[in-house]
């Protein structure tokens, strides 16, 4: 199945709109306030595209076109959508404010308890949780970059005042935001003896060499970012002093919120109110490292830098995100593809170290540390050659690519999804479990991502076709009546195992929806140049000038001017190919063809006319 961004952006639009839109108004429906994370998601599904795709925009009504308009009609009309969606995002921000006017960052029903007999208390489900810090940060870059255009774009006086009260408190949730991500990074140190060392060693020594041999590996190979956070000691991070012990292991990332102890960020211009304790143990999770990786890499988009968006304090708190980015980046990468042989990586499924689990989910989310890398460095062909036969696995191994079988254990990947415990929750009350079921849609969104990358023919080809396979599965399992029909999930579609399969889920949703972005951006590109096809395109116009200037030293003998035109569109399909043929060689061949046969047709007729006098 084909992916058409545009086409299947405005049914999720048209789909997002009648399920939660109600002449104007957005209809919260039970999950009201109960996850900020979840209500992120909602409003990302709308604004996201309309602000990163330029036929999408909202913020210029004057400039909406006319299927966009359809597609959101139950939003409002041309002029009423903009200050419908003010309203609808204020909704958001007071919803998601406490008692102290500080933003709030529920996980909500997102959180479960490990012991299905057990409740949640309220103070539990208001607890903050890393998704939701990093969904904020989107949705109110969105949402800043929104309101600059759209303000001048306006001059009613009740618009301009609620717009005024928007950008202030999307301000205020978008630093808080910031600060809790910052707060929720951390630096484990172990020893190479612990359980956890041990395990480790296993993951990247793969069984194949001594703990000893893996060891003074790691020590040598990490000694770089080892120093790298020694030195940042004073710049914020937070890590035991044991790190400069190069016979101590270590990892790095974001735990699931707040960590216990984390200190409060204090050196901005404008103080931030309510930094709650963390509870969350020092122990860095790959997921929720992939999860803020994605949305502090919108902190440095081309779009956040050219609007300015950020102001001073969110500025030195960009730069100390960017900081830890670049540290988590690193080392993941480094620790996927460890050893000269065999990517730690390519030994499916990934096995975590502190939680000690293993999932082909774990494997992706690695792998999407892995894209973020090869993206910041440019990819060599090896790299990018072997990431794209892990995804290939992946999808196998997920059943996106292939068939289940009877009794298959790889449903529970998509239904009812992974479950991690999180470590340090038992502080709050009940231990809590974080549950991820968008194995198939983050597939899609890091091959996607890896196409763009690409500039190898081969691989993006095998990347495309992969990701035509993915979505077709995904687009498979779209609700198709009821609550939420035209919308995501509904796993029993192509799982019939996945009893009770079917529930609205925006955060697929907005996967899915980051994904038609996402494409949308790889077919902006330029098709990969070939340069053998560049050079047979070069030899075909050389011909075919040299022949049409041979063919204009002959005689017109046509008297209704039929020779004059064919001379003339002859000339300009070899303009035309000169201009293509350092871009687009393929095209150029393409038009120098017919261009040698229509030349050759006119000699021939040609000679088969002086043949007959």
């Amino acid at each position: 199945m084909q992916i058409k961004p545009r086409q299947h952006l405005l049914d999720i639009w048209r789909a997002a709109a009648r399920h939660s839109f109600d002449d104007g108004k957005l209809v919260w429906g039970d999950t009201d306030g109960l996850s900020s994370v979840a209500d992120a998601e909602r409003l990302l599904c709308l604004l996201y595209p309309a602000t990163e795709v330029p036929a999408f925009r909202l913020d210029q009504p004057d400039t909406t076109e006319r299927d966009v308009l359809r597609a959101l009609e139950r939003v409002g009309s041309r002029l009423e959508i903009p200050p419908n969606l003010i309203t609808v995002l204020s909704q958001f921000m007071r919803t998601h404010t406490g008692p102290d006017d500080s933003p709030t960052f529920s996980g909500g029903h997102y959180f479960r308890p490990s012991d299905p007999q057990q409740k949640l208390t309220h103070e539990q489900t208001q607890l903050g949780v890393v998704d939701a810090y990093s969904m904020s940060v989107t949705l109110c870059l969105a949402t800043l970059g929104f309101l600059k255009v759209y303000e001048e774009n306006t001059t009613r006086p009740e618009v301009r005042r609620s717009l005024g009260e928007l950008r202030e408190a999307t301000n205020t949730r978008l630093t808080a935001a910031m600060v809790s991500l910052l707060r929720s990074f951390t630096v484990n140190v172990f020893d190479a003896e612990s359980e956890q060392g041990r395990r480790l060693i296993q993951v990247i020594g793969q069984n194949k060499q001594s703990e000893r041999a893996v060891l003074q590996q790691f020590s040598r190979k990490f000694r770089p970012l080892r120093a790298t956070i020694i030195e940042s000691l004073s710049r914020g991070i937070e890590v035991d002093e044991s790190i400069r012990d190069e016979s101590q292991l270590f990892e790095c990332g974001w735990a699931w919120g707040v960590v216990k102890d984390a200190p409060t960020v204090v050196d901005l211009d404008v103080p931030v109110q309510g930094q709650p304790d963390g509870i969350a143990d020092r122990l860095p999770y790959v997921y929720f490292t992939v999860v803020a990786l994605d949305g502090i890499q919108d902190l440095f988009s081309e779009r956040t830098l050219t609007l300015g968006l950020l102001d001073a304090d969110q500025q030195k708190l960009a730069e100390a995100l960017r900081l830890r980015w670049e540290l988590s980046q690193q080392y993941w990468s480094a620790i996927a593809r460890f050893g000269s042989e065999r990517w730690p990586l390519e030994d499916l499924p990934w096995q975590t170290t502190g939680l000690r689990l293993e999932s082909e989910y774990f494997s992706l989310t690695v792998a999407a540390i892995l894209v973020h890398d090869l993206i910041r460095r440019k990819a060599t062909d090896d790299d990018l050659t072997r990431t794209v036969a892990i995804m290939e696995r992946l999808a196998d191994r997920g059943r996106v690519t292939s068939r289940m079988t009877r009794d298959d254990p790889t449903v529970r990947l998509h239904h009812p999804g992974v479950t991690m415990p999180l470590a340090g929750s038992e502080r709050s009350g009940a231990p809590l479990e974080w549950r991820m079921t968008d194995f198939s849609a983050q597939l899609l969104k890091r091959i996607i991502q890896l196409a763009a990358l690409s500039r190898n023919i081969e691989a993006q080809d095998r990347l495309i076709r992969l990701g035509e396979q993915a979505f077709e599965h995904l687009w498979n399992r779209r609700i198709e009546d009821g609550d939420g029909a035209g919308l995501w999930d509904n796993a029993a579609a192509v799982f019939p195992e996945a009893a009770l399969g079917r529930r609205l889920s925006w955060s697929i949703t907005e996967r899915i929806t980051e994904c038609l972005v996402a494409a949308r951006s790889l077919y902006e590109q330029q098709p990969i140049r070939s340069p053998e096809l560049a050079e047979l395109a070069r030899e075909l116009l050389s011909e075919a000038a040299h022949l049409f200037g041979k063919e204009q030293l002959e005689v017109s003998v046509t008297a209704d001017g039929s020779r004059g035109r064919a001379m003339r569109s002859i000339e300009s399909r070899l303009d035309r190919a000169r201009d293509l043929v350092d871009e687009r060689p393929a095209t150029a061949f393409a038009l120098a063809l017919p261009v040698l046969q229509e030349l050759d047709t006119l000699a021939q007729a040609r000679g088969a006319a002086a043949e007959e006098m």
